[in-house]
C-alpha cells in the first residue's frame, strides 16, 4: 500500500473541503465543531497581525513605558507627558497593550502593568531580544527579495552578528563581538535553566562550553554544580572576556580559557562534557559537520557532547522552529533550524556512538541532544 500517495490524496481532499465556503458556513453554527473553526479563525488573524502584535511590544520597549506603568495607577496624561506623546496616542498605545495583556486598566484611568507586562518588564533577556528584532524585520520589509538575493550578500542581521559578517568577508571588530555577547549573555538564561531543569551534571567533573561568549551558560551551570571545572572556548579577546567574568563570579581555581576558531583549531582536550549552546544553528550543514567532527576528535570514549538550541519540528513549538528561525537564519546569512532526528543524523556520520533527544519543558527555549564519543 502506497501510504505516501494516500496520504497526499487526504490533504487534498481535507483542503478543498476546508476552502469550501458552505462548509465554511456549516461548521461555524455547529457546538464542537465551531469551537475548532473560530480557533482556526483566530490563527489566520494572528498571522495577519502578527506583525502589529510584535511592533506594539517593541513600542512598549523602546518607550520605557514599562517602567511608567510599574509605579502606576498611572493616568493616560501622566503616560503622554513621560512618552512625548499626545494624549489620543497614548491611550491608543495603552489600549492595545491591553489587547495584548501588556497594560491593564486597574481604575477609572489607572493604568497598571498587566500580567504578560510584569512578565517582560523584569526579564533584560526578552527586552533584549524584542531591540535586537528590529534588524529581522527590516530584512524582512520584503520577504521574498531577502529569499531570492544570494545569501551571501550582508543584511541588516549578518552586520550585527561579527562570526556571520565575517563568513561574508567581513572584517570582525571588537565592537561587533561586544554586541553580540552582550545580547548572548542577556538572552542566554532561557536556555540554561531548560538545560538546568532537564540534565544533571552530578557525574561530570570537567565541561567545556564550545563558542561560549562571555560565559553565561557556564555561569548558571557552574553556580548549581559547584564542583565543575569549567573551560570556555571562543574567539581569543571573547574567551579572555569571559573568562575574567566567570573567574569573579565562581573562582579562577575553576575556570581555563581557551582562543581560537572552532572550526580550523583543535578543541582543548581534557574535558568529560563539551556543550553547544545555541552554536549548531547558525551554521550550514557543512560547517556544522566539521564543527561536530572537531568536538568528536577531542573526546575521549565515552566523553559526552551536550547540544541545547531551538529545534525545528518539536511538538508545540512548530512556529517557533521553522517560521520564526528559519527566517531568521537566513536572513542572518548562515545556518537554518534542524529537527532532533537531523542532528542525530549529523552526529552519527561525525563519528558519534550514540545520541538521544531530551525532552524540554519550554521547548520554544531550547531543545536538548546529549551524543555519547
Amino acid at each position: 500500500m502506497d501510504f505516501a500517495a494516500l496520504k497526499v490524496g487526504y490533504v487534498a481532499r481535507r483542503n478543498a473541503i476546508f476552502a469550501n465556503p458552505r462548509f465554511q458556513h456549516w461548521a461555524a453554527r455547529l457546538p464542537i465543531i465551531s469551537w475548532i473553526a473560530k480557533s482556526r479563525a483566530r490563527g489566520a488573524f494572528d498571522m495577519l497581525a502578527g506583525f502589529a502584535y510584535a511592533q506594539t511590544l517593541r513600542a512598549y520597549v523602546e518607550s520605557g513605558i514599562f517602567e511608567v506603568l510599574a509605579e502606576g495607577p498611572v493616568t493616560i496624561a501622566q503616560v503622554a507627558e513621560k512618552l512625548n506623546l499626545s494624549p489620543e496616542a497614548a491611550e491608543c498605545l495603552l489600549r492595545a497593550g491591553r489587547a495584548l495583556m501588556l497594560s491593564q486598566e486597574a481604575r477609572r484611568d489607572g493604568w497598571m502593568l498587566g500580567e504578560q507586562g510584569a512578565v517582560i518588564a523584569a526579564n533584560p533577556g526578552v527586552q533584549a531580544m524584542v531591540r535586537h528584532h528590529r534588524l529581522l524585520y527590516a530584512d524582512l520589509a520584503d520577504p521574498l527579495a531577502l529569499l531570492r538575493a544570494d545569501r551571501r550578500e550582508p543584511t541588516q542581521l549578518s552586520r550585527f552578528w561579527s562570526y556571520a559578517g565575517a563568513l561574508h568577508g567581513a572584517a570582525t571588530r571588537g565592537q561587533d563581538t561586544a554586541e553580540y555577547s552582550a545580547l548572548m549573555a542577556a538572552s542566554q538564561h532561557f536556555v540554561a535553566d531548560e538545560v538546568l531543569a532537564t540534565v544533571s551534571f552530578k557525574d561530570v567533573r570537567r565541561l567545556l562550553d564550545v563558542g561560549g561568549g562571555h560565559g553565561a551558560f557556564l555561569g548558571a551551570v557552574g553556580n548549581a554544580f559547584p564542583h565543575l571545572e569549567l573551560g570556555l572556548f571562543d574567539l581569543p579577546e571573547v574567551a579572555a572576556k569571559g573568562a575574567e567574568i566567570l573567574s569573579e563570579r565562581l573562582g579562577a581555581h575553576r575556570i581555563t580559557a581557551h582562543g581560537g576558531n572552532f572550526f580550523n583549531d583543535p578543541i582543548p582536550t581534557g574535558f568529560d562534557m563539551v556543550s553547544l549552546v545555541r552554536i549548531l544553528h547558525d551554521h550550514d550543514d557543512a560547517p556544522a559537520l566539521a564543527l561536530l567532527a572537531n568536538i568528536h576528535k577531542s573526546l575521549t570514549p565515552g566523553a559526552r557532547l551536550l547540544i541545547a538550541e531551538p529545534m525545528a519540528q518539536i511538538p508545540g513549538a512548530e512556529a517557533m522552529g521553522e517560521a520564526f528561525f528559519g527566517l531568521y537564519l537566513w536572513a542572518m546569512g548562515s545556518g537554518r533550524p534542524r529537527s532532533p532526528a537531523e542532528i542525530i543524523a549529523m552526529l552519527r556520520e561525525a563519528g558519534f556512538s550514540s545520541a538521544q533527544v531530551i525532552a524540554t519543558a519550554q521547548p520554544v527555549n531550547a531543545s536538548v541532544v546529549i551524543a555519547r564519543r
